[in-house]
Formats: structure tokens, sequence, C-alpha cells
């Protein structure tokens, strides 16, 4: 067995269930499942539609690089959505089964243990925030790259202090991941932002892989996507910047397994062959699906309002009881944990076992870094449920806090 696997993390959701493996839920509440970020909105009819109509199909082989339908529209999009003036649908896009396999494969194409850098010794580096999506620390372990962690923190408004990372390592990565919007603290990036890091992958020759699967779950501020910033700056053919996207958060689609990667055509052409041994293709019905999706945006819209109604309750029903803080986007509440309860791990007990409410704590997205867990202290809770259960959950909370 490769000796790597015994270097990854307990998945999140595994170090909750020991966590929890002693408690009792609240036997006299139904549970109401705030944990894990699985969207609960109904998904677009017209879109199960497309897919009843053409499950036959599914006889088919899919070929991996996608039909030329489904890349034309998502580089339409892409141009709309961010501004764009022009995306190459046949060199820029490249449709994935959703997103959490292409940044998990994307490591592995593009770590490289071969290039030689006079000036360190030591192995590839791939940077990430702190707390983070943990796909990016076991794919960069698996890859025999190094993680690097930025602790994502209050003080830098949960984005990441990356003009404190040292030269030597930015001298040895090969790889940055960026969140934004961010899971799970809900900050996004700015164009400064973006043209520091930018500047930084054309000094020291990385690659900027910016998941980006929340844009569409926003508040106020449209976000600013990487190719935005990359077109900003007159970088029109996106040297070293993908981005990754989804119909999961946006459309309410994760079992479609449906997203894509776009940016560098000379990046996506060597991952399209890496992909092609691979073996991910996304089926036929699923493409012609996800060009529907794709297409429409007013039940987007319906989904933003949703989310909207569900924060905006939250904040005037527990915004005094609790240290919320409003995210920029995404659907997510990073919550300070109320200090009766002691840390995040206590919180997340209380909320299970006399509120029977499923709630994540905050120290199983982070690292420890310099003695300093980013994420301890703080619990994720994940708005997906309806408008009813969030009523309902409020009033729980309120009663557990003793209000």
């Amino acid at each position: 067995m490769n000796h790597n696997l015994t270097s990854l993390h307990p998945y999140p959701f595994a170090k909750m269930a020991t966590l929890l493996a002693d408690s009792t839920p609240a036997h006299n509440h139904s549970a109401i499942k705030l944990g894990i970020g699985e969207p609960k909105h109904e998904p677009p009819e017209f879109v199960l539609d497309v897919l009843r109509e053409n499950l036959d199909k599914i006889s088919r082989y899919p070929t991996t690089n996608g039909t030329f339908e489904l890349r034309q529209t998502i580089a339409h999009w892409l141009e709309k959505r961010f501004f764009l003036n022009h995306v190459d649908a046949n060199t820029e896009v490249l449709p994935v089964m959703g997103t959490r396999e292409a940044i998990f494969s994307f490591v592995q194409a593009v770590v490289d243990h071969d290039v030689a850098n006079p000036e360190s010794s030591l192995s590839p580096t791939v940077v990430m925030p702190n707390p983070f999506y943990q796909i990016y620390e076991g794919a960069a372990i698996l890859a025999q790259a190094t993680p690097y962690f930025v602790p994502c923190t209050l003080d830098d408004d949960f984005k990441g202090d990356y003009r404190a990372v040292p030269k030597e390592v930015w001298m040895r990565t090969q790889l940055l991941f960026v969140c934004s919007p961010n899971n799970p603290t809900g900050s996004v990036m700015t164009m400064d932002d973006w043209e520091y890091l930018i500047r930084l992958s054309d000094q020291y020759d990385f690659i900027i892989a910016s998941d980006e699967c929340y844009s569409e779950l926003y508040f106020d501020t449209v976000p600013i996507g990487l190719l935005q910033a990359c077109a900003a700056f007159g970088r029109h053919d996106f040297k070293n910047c993908v981005v990754f996207h989804s119909l999961s958060k946006r459309s309410n689609l994760p079992g479609l397994r449906s997203g894509f990667v776009a940016g560098d055509a000379k990046i996506l052409q060597a991952y399209l062959q890496y992909r092609t041994y691979q073996g991910c293709a996304m089926p036929i019905p699923h493409q012609l699906a996800s060009i529907a999706a794709w297409q429409d945006e007013k039940h987007v819209e319906h989904n933003r309002a949703l989310y909207q109604e569900k924060f905006a309750l939250w904040m005037s029903e527990l915004g005094e009881l609790l240290e919320l803080r409003m995210p920029e986007a995404g659907f997510y509440f990073w919550i300070k944990a109320p200090k009766q309860f002691d840390g995040d791990e206590l919180f997340v007990k209380a909320l299970y076992e006399q509120a029977n409410i499923h709630a994540l704590a905050g120290r199983y997205l982070s690292r420890e870094v310099n003695g300093k867990n980013p994420g301890q202290g703080y619990v994720r809770i994940a708005l997906v449920a309806s408008v009813d259960e969030s009523r309902e959950a409020i009033s729980r909370i309120r009663k557990l806090l003793g209000a």
C-alpha cells in the first residue's frame, strides 16, 4: 500500500463520529443536520427533466473532455459572469465529475518532483488556507508534496496573510490553493488580494488553483473570480491560473457530480491527458442536464434568495446571543463557540445532546501551526436546511443558551 496513506488525517466527519460516539441525541427533537455542506433546497425540475429524457444515452461512452456543447455553454457562462472577453471552449474549459475528484487529481497531475531547484532540496510544496477543504491536504500528501498552511484568522478577515509566508516557502511552492468564497469562513478575495497572488505566481512560477464553488451564493457584493482578476490585469491567457466551479451549491445538484476546471490552456492540455488515463468522464445525460443548468440563472437567483432569508433570520434571532459574523458569501456561519461551553467540541456536543442539531467542530477543519489551531474554538454551521427547520433550530439554540 502507498505508505503516504498513513499520513492522512481522518475526515472531519469521521472525527465528529468519534467525538459523539458516546453521546445520545435529544430524544424529544428530530435531527436538524447543519454539519455537512450538502444543499437541501429542491433541485431545478427542468434539469431533472433533461436528465430523465436522455437516459437512453447512458449506453454511449462519454469522452473525457465532454461535448463541445457543454464546454461552449460553460465558456459563455464564464464570459458573462466574470466579464471575460473570450474563453476558448476547446482549450480553456474541461468538464469534470464534480470538483472534489478534480481537485484531488489535479494535484497528482501538476506536482513535479523532478523540477530542479538549486536553492532547495525539500519536497514540492502546496500552499493552502487553514482552515481548509480537506481534499487540498490529502491530495498534496498523496502526491508526496508538503502542505503549507496559511492561518485564516479574524486579524486578516479570515482570508489568510499570504504576505507573511516566507520567501523560502514560495521558492519551493508548485501550487497554491485559494478558496473564494471561503469554506468555512465565508471570506472573499478582493482584486488587490488577487493581484498580489498573481504577482507572486509570476515571481516564483507556481500555479494558482482557485476553488470558487460557492461563488454564486452571495449577499451584497458579487465575488470576484481569479480569471476575472487575470483579465483585469491583461493576463488574457490565464497563465498559471485555473478555477474550479460546480453545480452542487449553485444549482442544488450535488448528486449530479458536475463541475469544470477552466483557465491556462497549457495546464489543461496536460491535465486532460492525465484524466484520459484516469478514466473519469461525465455521462452524456449528466452533460445535457448540466448544459440546461448553466444556461439558466432564474433558479440560481431563487436559491440565493432562500439563503439570504435564512441568514437574515439567524442574524436577527441569534445575533445578540452568539458571536455571529455575516459571511461575505457561501452558506456557512463560522461561529465562535459560546464561553459557557469551553470550546468547539463541547459546543457541538451540547448542540447534539440537548437540541439534536448537527454541527461541525472547527478544529477538525484546521491544522495546528506554531502551536495554534485557527479553527479551534469555532463551529461551522451550514444553513442548508429549510427555512422552517432554520426557525426550529434557532428556537432550540435559544433554549440551549438560556434565552
